[in-house]
């Protein structure tokens, strides 16, 4: 099953945890360019914690950019793992962050917070310095 669906399944209650997060980390997720002189990749922060947006399909992209009144405008992205997201992009983040996929789509929309087991663990919000749960 895809991203989409397994995003449907755990909304609908049916859905494996284990599963969704298998399909984030091999899906290729879009991810737009910031604007601006610092660049890098769009993100929001909300709660302390920096939420990098991704997509599933340029449709997605597009009902973001329709949601933020910017549909007139061209859209610069990545297309990237989300594995590399959560792996490699997470880390750098300068503070806890996290990905939200297909954001502008309500019940369609999910969030990978910066917990353990979705990012490393020098980066998941719910570890101590010993690797234990807080």
């Amino acid at each position: 099953m895809e991203l989409t669906g397994e995003i449907a399944a755990i909304r609908g209650g049916l859905g494996d945890p284990a599963r969704l997060l298998g399909e984030f980390r091999r899906a290729v997720l879009l991810v737009p360019l910031a604007d601006g002189p610092d660049g890098g990749l769009m993100s929001a922060v909300s709660g302390g914690i920096r939420w990098i947006y991704a997509f599933t399909d340029e449709e997605a992209l597009a009902r973001f950019a329709e949601e933020r009144g910017e549909s007139g405008r061209e859209w610069e992205f990545l297309s990237v793992l989300g594995a590399r997201l959560v792996d490699a992009v997470v880390p750098v983040a300068g503070g806890p962050a996290g990905v939200v996929v297909n954001v502008a789509d309500g019940d369609g929309s999910m969030f990978f917070p910066p917990v353990a087991g979705i990012v490393p663990d020098g980066s998941a919000v719910d570890l101590t310095d010993g690797g234990v749960a807080a």
